[in-house]
């Protein structure tokens, strides 16, 4: 899942761009034939997409693909035999990159002992990139219970040390984006275990990131940077990090006792999966669409993010099927290791410089496979006042939110590398997608099949006027 950091980000929003739909868009740049276009990929992805089916093959035969795992490897696999199958790429190939190799282990195990001495069970999953317990046996020690670090931060050693700091700040149900409120409750669960360690405590409990009151701990990377001292970091469900804080206020004394037997192993090789097709005029400019091939490993990835594969295949075939040969070159770039490292994306980035490319966009999706809403837009205001003006071809369709925010994780590293001249993140309904995001509910039964067809030809549409029209 993408987070909300960019330089060229913050240089947009300085600008105060505002959210653009049909009614604000500039003087208009395009022609009843690209109306007409457009409808040819809705009409072709509703009567004859194919990503619901794709998605199901990934999720159901290869499932869950952390970067690293033997299902990470058959989804490259997979990937490549999808893009030359679909026939619609002048060639595909694989890029390799070296990758974490993080393991789970087994099941974890979390309980709570008051003082009558008897556990009770927590839903607990180790967060991705942590140390196991001592031995791989029980760690128990009492509990601290903070909102955030810097409450942590203002403790004393007395209160921290020997014990588990308990990171239960929740979302922010007030905002609207829930994507918001993912990213200002995101620095518990990625510094917390780090932080917690500096301190000397035994470990640390993280609130899952999540609206849901239900009991599927939410996993998710955590990163120790410089910590002298790793500790142990799970997330606990959103009903158990209740429960526990309710019975730290009765007993303050209670004692928390965790399981864990995950490990890092050494780095091991992976891929990029890319299909290419050639531009019929400006061969050297390119655009790349792309999503995340990797996956958490606790459920089957499929809206985070084996919808935005599928879309990524589909919007470059809904082009052919249309009988189009994009002006422009196009690339679909199925990326590795987003969710633990993005070593895919930055190897991307690193070859494009290498190459001297000319990329004149690139597209993610790595939102989900909802109800689409339009697009994140980042660029310069002249460039975004461009793109506004294709707000009323997108209208029918209900893709024309055109609004300044982050594109996606595996494109950022282009910013840095090749300049292109704007980065956009396909947008959905997000308002379901963190009930499931990381857990053992991502599965295929929660993608709708009309949903993520219309998200493939809302990418095409936005392909289809980056390569005619360009962004000069």
């Amino acid at each position: 899942m993408r987070l909300l950091s960019s330089l060229l980000l913050a240089g947009l929003l300085a600008g105060g761009l505002p959210a653009v739909t049909q009614a604000q868009t500039a003087p208009a740049t395009f022609t009843k034939t690209d109306s007409l276009t457009l409808r040819k990929f809705y009409d072709e992805a509703l009567l004859r997409g194919q990503s619901y089916e794709n998605l199901r093959y990934l999720c159901e035969k290869i499932g869950g693909r952390l970067a690293g795992s033997p299902q990470a490897a058959q989804a490259v696999a997979w990937g490549k035999l999808t893009m030359e199958k679909a026939a619609c790429f002048d060639k595909v190939y694989l890029q390799e990159c070296q990758v974490p190799h993080w393991v789970r282990g087994a099941k974890e195990k979390g309980q709570v002992f008051g003082n009558k001495g008897k556990g009770v069970p927590m839903a607990v999953c180790a967060l991705g990139g942590s140390v196991a317990t001592p031995g791989n046996k029980p760690l128990r020690a009492g509990v601290v219970e903070v909102k955030t670090l810097a409450e942590l931060k203002a403790l004393p050693d007395a209160a921290v040390k020997g014990k588990f700091v308990f990171f239960n700040r929740p979302f922010d149900d007030a905002l609207i984006e829930p994507g918001a409120a993912y990213g200002g409750a995101g620095d518990q669960r990625r510094s917390g275990p780090a932080e917690a360690g500096r301190r000397g405590a035994v470990g640390a409990l993280v609130r899952s990131l999540t609206s849901a009151r239900d009991n599927n701990p939410h996993t998710g990377t955590t990163s120790y940077g410089d910590t002298p001292t790793k500790v142990p970091g799970a997330a606990l469900s959103t009903l158990a990090a209740d429960q526990l804080s309710q019975l730290l206020k009765a007993d303050p004394s209670l004692q928390f006792e965790l399981e864990m037997s995950c490990q890092t192993l050494p780095d091991v090789t992976s891929y990029n999966v890319i299909g290419e097709v050639r531009g019929s005029k400006y061969p050297d400019q390119i655009i790349t669409v792309g999503g995340h091939l990797d996956s958490w490993d606790l459920a089957q990835g499929a809206h985070d993010d084996g919808t935005g594969v599928v879309q990524s295949i589909e919007a470059v075939r809904l082009l052919k099927a249309a009988g189009l040969r994009p002006e422009r070159t196009v690339r679909a770039v199925l990326f590795m290791n987003e969710e633990n490292g993005t070593r895919g994306g930055n190897k991307y980035a690193e070859q494009a410089k290498q190459n001297n490319e000319t990329h004149v966009a690139a597209i993610e999706s790595d939102g989900g496979g909802f109800t689409p809403r339009g697009f994140n837009v980042e660029s310069t205001p002249a460039v975004f006042k461009k793109v506004a003006a294709w707000g009323p071809l997108l209208a029918p369709y209900h893709a024309n939110e055109l609004t300044p925010g982050h594109s996606g994780t595996d494109i950022e590293p282009l910013v840095g590398a090749v300049h292109p001249t704007a980065l956009f993140g396909y947008d959905c309904d997000s308002q379901r997608y963190f009930d499931i995001h990381h857990t053992a509910a991502d599965t295929f039964d929660k993608v709708n099949r009309r949903e993520l067809e219309l998200g493939g030809a809302s990418m095409a549409s936005l392909i289809y006027l980056l390569s005619k029209y360009g962004l000069q």
